[in-house]
C-alpha cells in the first residue's frame, strides 16, 4: 500500500471526468469558489466590527456577586 503515483491520479481524474461529465463539475467548482469567496467576506466582515466589552473600572461592583465568585472559584 504504498502512495499513489501520478497515472494513479490520471486514470482517477478520468473515471471522475466521464462519470460526472465537465459541465456538472465546472458548475460544482464555481459553486465551491463562491462559497468560499462569501465565507472569506463573511470573516472580514466580522473583523471590522468592534465588541463591545466593559472594563473592570465600568462594572457596577456587588460584594455578593465577588464573594459568590470566590465561593464558585474555590469549588473547583
Amino acid at each position: 500500500m504504498g502512495g499513489f503515483s501520478i497515472w494513479h491520479w490520471v486514470v482517477v481524474l478520468v473515471i471522475v471526468l466521464l462519470v460526472f461529465g465537465t459541465k456538472k463539475l465546472t458548475s460544482g467548482a464555481k459553486d465551491l469558489g463562491s462559497a468560499v469567496k462569501e465565507f472569506k467576506k463573511g470573516m472580514r466582515d466580522d473583523d471590522d466590527k468592534p465588541t463591545a466589552h466593559l472594563s473592570d473600572e465600568s462594572r457596577p461592583q456587588d460584594p455578593s456577586t465577588t464573594s459568590q465568585n470566590e465561593h464558585d472559584r474555590d469549588r473547583r
